[in-house]
């Protein structure tokens, strides 16, 4: 604990700034599971084809307090028919002070969907054994590569669209 305050005190000495991260909340803004073709999906070999869809969304909700959304849609098909969809909405509230603009963004659109993440996984998890599946558990996602690829498209448009 007096190493992290020292090193506040030493970052704010040389000159940088020294910023706050805190995680006031983390709640379900939507959950919802569907097996449209239940019951008879069980009486059909399982070979399931996955479709995985990730999404953050992130605005500010009071000076210095941030709302993080991370929504994960997963469709299983087994054959033609949809088995189960499985969509969560996962938010948190982030306090996040003392950072410019371009140390925001990184926060909010990796970190902050980073530790959102596990809690997201595990209710998807938890929907598809419920719903009488086998277990499914959502791989790894790395949100740093994932919001470079993103900036680095959005830079690409923009250059684009300057030609």
């Amino acid at each position: 604990m007096a190493d992290s305050a020292s090193s506040s005190g030493a970052q704010e000495a040389s000159g940088q700034a020294a910023g706050e991260f805190h995680i006031r909340r983390i709640y379900a803004k939507d959950i919802s599971f569907e097996t449209p073709n239940s019951p008879a999906i069980f009486s059909l070999e399982w070979k399931p084809e996955t479709d995985i869809n990730l999404r953050t969304e992130a605005s500010e909700v009071s000076p210095g307090d941030y709302e993080v959304t991370l929504s994960v849609t997963v469709t299983v098909k087994v054959g033609e028919g949809v088995a189960f969809l499985a969509e969560v909405q996962l938010a948190g509230i982030f306090s996040v002070v003392g950072l410019t603009s371009t140390e925001l963004g990184p926060v909010l659109g990796s970190y902050c969907p980073s530790v959102l993440y596990p809690y997201a996984r595990e209710m998807v998890s938890d929907l598809v054994i419920r719903g009488g599946f086998p277990p499914f558990v959502l791989a790894p996602v790395n949100f740093e590569a994932l919001y470079a690829h993103q900036q680095s498209e959005h830079t690409t448009a923009v250059a684009a669209q300057a030609d």
